[in-house]
């Protein structure tokens, strides 16, 4: 149910369906995580979402979903360079084109634009149908190719 929430924009179902698998398994790291995320991704509550992605981690700290989720609040927080670190132990764990355009969003916030457009580019190359990298070149860079 939360997943299809979220597709149609209901962050109201996503929140309390998350919350009520938290509540019926409270050791379920990746509700936890589903749930921070969202509230990093999705909304300005980034201290409960901090929260929700550190429980997730005390509950499975070499997830590479949660460690990206983790770097991804960081960031929203504005503590981009600890995201930075963060998304990279995220990315050697696991390639993953959201992933990468995490990497490439907090490189060019921390005025890392060439490194940012570099990481972009291999990113591409692996996953070159991507929305994520689409997304964020489309975002970043506007019509430069």
């Amino acid at each position: 149910i939360a997943l299809a929430a979220e597709k149609i924009d209901r962050l109201d179902v996503v929140e309390s369906s998350l919350r009520r698998l938290i509540e019926l398994k409270p050791d379920h790291s990746q509700a936890y995580n589903a749930l921070g995320y969202t509230l990093a991704d999705r909304t300005d509550r980034y201290d409960e979402a901090a929260k929700l992605i550190h429980k997730a981690l005390e509950l499975d700290p070499d997830s590479a979903a949660i460690i990206d989720s983790w770097g991804w609040v960081l960031h929203r927080q504005g503590r981009n360079q600890e995201a930075l670190v963060h998304l990279e132990r995220a990315y050697e764990l696991f390639r993953d084109p959201e992933v990468a355009a995490h990497i490439v969003e907090v490189l060019w916030a921390l005025d890392r634009q060439d490194d940012a457009r570099s990481r972009l580019e291999a990113a591409e190359l692996l996953f070159p149908d991507s929305g994520f990298l689409k997304d964020v070149r489309t975002r970043l860079l506007g019509n430069e190719p």
